[in-house]
């Protein structure tokens, strides 16, 4: 962890203006000092052992060298020095900023889409300092690279994939289980909550679920416009589950996961004749400043399988699905959280796990097993 020296960035981008107004910001951050800037990947690469930086801000297209091209770089000769992507919001930007957070960036941030310099400059700051401030905080940041080796990208399984348990190499932890007077039957649907450390996570817990797992999984991945769509693209071609972004009124299907969109809230609804389950897509407001929202998406899951749902909260920042679960809990939901250990930022699970609300708290690599067990 980085408590108590300040943290060294390396700005790197094609532009001056965003080097400039990336710097600045970096700047105006408490406890973080500019260690310098390069206008492209291979100059960044060749300043970083003089400059000592402990994580870059990188463009993700450059010319000479990309931003992914340095991110593979950094995994062999600098695994210890973490990545904040600095991305364009377009299918190409977002396809290219989730292979990066499959490699071991930290989280990422869009560039403004505006041209007013002072709107900009604000925009960048309320997206990028508590990105900084976790990265300081978090015990798995600079690690993240080093464990880029244990991604597969093979290509979507033409049959399905029989489910074998992962070896116990962390201990799954029972925690109390607060009292309920709802029955609690066989889970009918899967719902999961996520954010900074997110598209990692699941592309490493996604595909050890069975294409017949014999139930829906619903997730919130907190995400701007188009990179849900990237990222559900991106775990389909991993998974033996069907992955796709979600569509309004669309009947939910067992063995298919639905993320919601990047910039909508996403709830469960009764069909018109009432017997069966749609995704409802709206505009309504953001809650704990997240749209989507897993509190919102937690709600509507409790409303219509009581006793019947297994809730995740996993890895990611702030405290967006503690209410909902408390919501799910009174309703007889299974609730999972993923541990500290295993968490690139210990905020989403850390509440849920200290209050009680969680029935389990499992490592990453045990979560797609509890899943398991609680739909079989």
């Amino acid at each position: 962890m980085l408590i108590g020296k300040k943290l060294r960035v390396l700005v790197v981008d094609d532009t001056i203006v965003y080097r400039k107004a990336v710097s600045d910001v970096l700047a105006d951050i408490p406890g973080v000092e500019v260690a310098g800037v390069a206008h492209n990947g291979k100059i960044a690469m060749s300043k970083i052992a003089t400059l000592k930086p402990d994580m870059l801000t990188l463009d993700i297209e450059m010319p000479e060298m990309n931003g992914i091209e340095v991110l593979a770089e950094l995994h062999r000769n600098y695994p210890n020095i973490g990545a904040v992507m600095v991305s364009t919001l377009t299918s190409d930007g977002g396809e290219m900023t989730m292979k990066a957070l499959e490699l071991g960036a930290f989280d990422f941030i869009l560039k403004p889409q505006t041209n007013n310099p002072v709107e900009s400059k604000k925009q960048l700051k309320q997206a990028l300092t508590p990105i900084i401030r976790e990265f300081k905080k978090s015990r798995n940041a600079s690690s993240l690279l080093s464990k880029k080796g244990r991604f597969t990208r093979s290509a979507k399984p033409v049959q399905r994939r029989p489910f074998k348990p992962l070896g116990a190499r962390s201990v799954v932890q029972s925690k109390t289980i607060s009292k309920t007077s709802v029955n609690r039957g066989k889970a009918e649907i899967v719902t999961i909550g996520i954010s900074t450390g997110g598209p990692n996570a699941l592309t490493q817990m996604l595909p050890m679920l069975p294409g017949d797992l014999g139930v829906p999984v619903v997730i919130v991945q907190h995400m701007p416009p188009v990179f849900t769509k990237s990222l559900a693209a991106s775990l389909d071609a991993k998974c033996a589950l069907t992955v796709k972004e979600a569509e309004d009124r669309e009947p939910i299907q067992n063995n298919t996961v639905y993320i919601a969109p990047g910039g909508k809230q996403m709830k469960l609804v009764a069909s018109t004749d009432g017997k069966d389950r749609q995704i409802k897509i709206t505009n309504d407001p953001p809650e704990n400043s997240c749209k989507p929202s897993a509190d919102y998406l937690f709600r509507s899951v409790g409303d219509y399988y009581v006793g019947r749902a297994t809730a995740v909260i996993m890895t990611g920042m702030g405290s967006d699905g503690t209410k909902g679960l408390q919501v799910l809990k009174q309703k007889g939901a299974r609730i999972i959280a993923q541990n500290e250990e295993t968490c690139v930022v210990f905020g989403m699970p850390k509440a849920p796990i200290e209050s009680g609300l969680a029935d389990i708290v499992a490592p990453l690599n045990k979560i797609a097993e509890e899943i398991l067990k609680s739909v079989r």
